[in-house]
């Protein structure tokens, strides 16, 4: 049989296209060497989130006297990180078990095993010669682990630990160190923090989250701090000594110590293996044009594999549209629209230009920001941290970017997504009627105020 495409990678990007190119009328083969679903199902996105609830329970039950509920001991709350582990598994198999019957439903074929590619058309996995038209990379990426004085020997020893061995620690740590500060790093510091554990965060840079809108960052890096995580900025990583860091900031040598140290410094993308097609790369990955194509034709690359970013729902989105243009149905995403979320306490979700990128970018621009502190529901639910921004083209109102730092900011940033699909305005938001008591009316809020002045504060 020769297959219309050959799936390499089954994450949200490789699975997602199987799916659709089933649905397309294509015969598909789906090759994955772990487990369906990739990182975000079984070792990112979803157990992450599981456990962040968890955490964020555990901290409404603490402030339970607050909201005048009695009878609770706080003295004998405790977490039982075990249950958290056994909930978050569950989970995380029920979705898998719901991807993989969804791609038997669409009569997708799936290969367990490492496929080898031998040319673009042709594909070994698990002994078997594997035929196709087309062929879509979706492998994903890894942790990278930084050549640092010290860290081999603290991984060999489980002192040293990736967000993946994060997620099946044994038992909850009594103190972590957590070297970077960027999304994966925030969401594990926003975790044990919650749960209790001693928390040092270190960033090289100024300040935690360097490629989201400086207020929002700013405004949860303190927010943080005020939470008792150790924020570490300006920091270079000298070595891993026993279960310490050590740090040279502003000249003088710093030591944190941690039962154990996350190591989140980025990813880089799985490639190897790939050689024999004479693919286009840079430092991020595999290039591709706006179709999700190669320079190789027929060879589509989707998800963190081509470092455009490295987001699970861009992965889908780019699945959907590499397997369109394969069956003739010319698309293409639009990378000036694509949402960031931090499940952090509270979230954030960005999409679009910060003010700073829209000034560069020569926009006369409207910035307009309205606070949970004055949102009714915010302050009923005690959530009344955090704020949303809009920014807007001044002439004609068009947003530019939306910028929400709330408890369901990575929920509500949905509103702006599509209003800038439409290429919707400030007076579109604004005239929409926004139901209330809800966390949403901030939008409508900020939106009156990029055109004049909100109504409610």
């Amino acid at each position: 049989m020769i297959y219309d495409v050959i799936i390499l990678g089954a994450g949200p990007g490789g699975y997602v296209a199987a799916i659709k190119a089933a649905q397309m009328g294509g015969r598909v083969a789906l090759i994955e060497k772990e487990d369906i679903g990739g990182v975000c199902l079984n070792w990112g996105c979803i157990p992450t989130k599981a456990l962040l609830k968890s955490a964020r329970l555990f901290e409404e039950v603490k402030k339970s006297d607050f909201f005048g509920i009695e009878g609770i001991d706080q003295s004998k709350i405790r977490v039982n990180w075990e249950q958290m582990n056994i909930r978050k598994d569950a989970v995380v198999k029920r979705l898998v078990n719901g991807v993989s019957n969804l791609l038997k439903r669409n009569g997708v074929e799936v290969f367990q095993g490492t496929g080898k590619v031998l040319d673009k058309a042709t594909v070994s996995v698990a002994g078997q010669i594997i035929k196709g038209k087309n062929l879509i990379i979706a492998t994903g990426s890894r942790a990278v682990m930084p050549p640092i004085e010290g860290i081999e020997e603290a991984v060999k020893t489980g002192i040293a630990i990736t967000s993946k061995e994060a997620l099946a620690l044994k038992s909850l740590p009594e103190a972590i160190v957590i070297l970077g500060g960027g999304v994966i790093a925030v969401e594990f510091a926003t975790l044990f923090n919650a749960l209790g554990s001693k928390v040092t965060l270190v960033q090289r840079s100024a300040r935690i989250l360097t490629n989201i809108e400086r207020e929002l960052a700013e405004g949860l890096q303190r927010h943080l701090v005020d939470k008792g995580v150790n924020i570490v900025t300006n920091s270079q990583i000298k070595r891993i000594q026993g279960k310490s860091a050590v740090l040279e900031v502003e000249g003088q040598e710093k030591i944190c110590y941690g039962d154990k140290i996350l190591v989140s410094l980025g990813r880089k993308p799985n490639t190897e293996g790939l050689e024999v097609l004479g693919l286009q790369m840079d430092k991020n990955g595999i290039q591709t044009n706006e179709k999700l194509e190669t320079n190789i034709p027929g060879v589509y690359a989707v998800g963190d594999v081509n470092g455009k970013y490295q987001l699970a729902h861009l992965a889908s989105a780019e699945g959907i549209t590499a397997v369109e243009n394969i069956f003739g149905q010319e698309n293409k995403i639009n990378y000036d629209i694509v949402p960031s979320c931090i499940y952090s306490f509270p979230e954030i979700a960005t999409v679009g230009l910060t003010e700073q990128e829209a000034r560069k970018q020569g926009y006369d621009v409207a910035v307009s920001k309205f606070p949970l502190s004055a949102n009714g529901k915010a302050l009923a639910e005690g959530e009344s941290i955090g704020f949303v921004k809009i920014v807007a083209e001044k002439q004609y109102g068009e947003i530019l970017g939306v910028h929400i730092m709330a408890v369901h900011a990575t929920d509500m940033i949905s509103e702006a997504i599509v209003s800038m699909q439409m290429e919707g305005t400030v007076y579109d938001v604004a005239q929409a009627i926004h139901p209330h008591p809800t966390l949403s009316e901030i939008m409508m809020e900020a939106a009156h105020g990029a055109i004049h002045k909100p109504i409610h504060h």
